[in-house]
């Protein structure tokens, strides 16, 4: 089990979308309600969500990575820190914890083995803890932009739950998110050929279309959308 990719590029990528603060803190609500009393957040890049989760009341959170210069990065955005801690975390992992929650946003789509990076993530958690994940949707949305940033696969819904299944997870929530933003991945990254970045478009997206779309998705699921979020849970 390892994980694929230019993590330079990822870097890049990270800190070119740090400003997109309405979709982060979209993804950041998502989750809260399944993390419990001590998450662990695999693949945490440059802290962001972590900062996020521990702004919105997250009494305790573990941060961890992989990469050498992010994990240097996290230890040093949080030293000292009240609720964050840090620490390294490589795969394949071979420990076990007692975590009430594991939490994995586009990491598992970088794993070639992704059913043995879910079982890994389950043996993590308590019995009763989730495994939070968002990966991204449609194997039709497959870029030169996914592959160049490490992408193994994009999940429809049915694959994700396979997968989960095949870890010994059952699946609580299973659904996709950011459906306006499927359709500009079709156009921009798919079809023209560009990369997520910051900018005016960015900028436009997150103060103008993302907060609405929230409303409008939080009462109704789309039938399909640029990202898949999945709550699973270890019996």
């Amino acid at each position: 089990m390892s994980v694929e990719g230019d993590t330079g590029l990822q870097s890049e990528i990270l800190e070119d979308l740090v400003e997109a603060r309405n979709y982060r803190r979209w993804l950041v609500d998502l989750a809260l309600p399944h993390l419990g009393d001590d998450p662990l957040e695999v693949g945490s890049g440059l802290g962001h969500y972590a900062a996020d989760w521990a702004a919105a009341g997250v009494a305790r959170w573990t941060a961890s990575e992989a990469d050498p210069g992010r994990l240097a990065d996290l230890r040093t955005r949080f030293a000292g820190h009240p609720v964050v801690r840090v620490r390294e975390l490589t795969v394949p992992i071979a420990e076990t914890a007692e975590h009430s929650a594991v939490v994995a946003y586009n990491v598992l789509e970088h794993i070639p083995d992704d059913v043995a990076a879910l079982r890994a993530f389950a043996g993590l958690v308590r019995p009763g803890g989730r495994v939070v994940l968002v990966v991204p949707a449609f194997p039709s949305a497959m870029s030169r932009f996914d592959r160049s940033i490490g992408h193994q696969r994009r999940y429809r819904r049915r694959s994700l739950r396979a997968a989960a299944q095949q870890a010994g997870l059952r699946v609580e929530v299973l659904h996709h998110v950011n459906a306006v933003g499927l359709l500009g991945w079709y156009v921009a990254v798919k079809a023209l050929r560009s990369r997520p970045k910051a900018g005016l478009a960015l900028t436009v997206y997150d103060r103008g279309v993302v907060p609405w779309l929230r409303r409008v998705e939080a009462r109704r699921p789309p039938p399909f959308g640029q990202s898949l979020l999945l709550v699973a849970v270890r019996d």
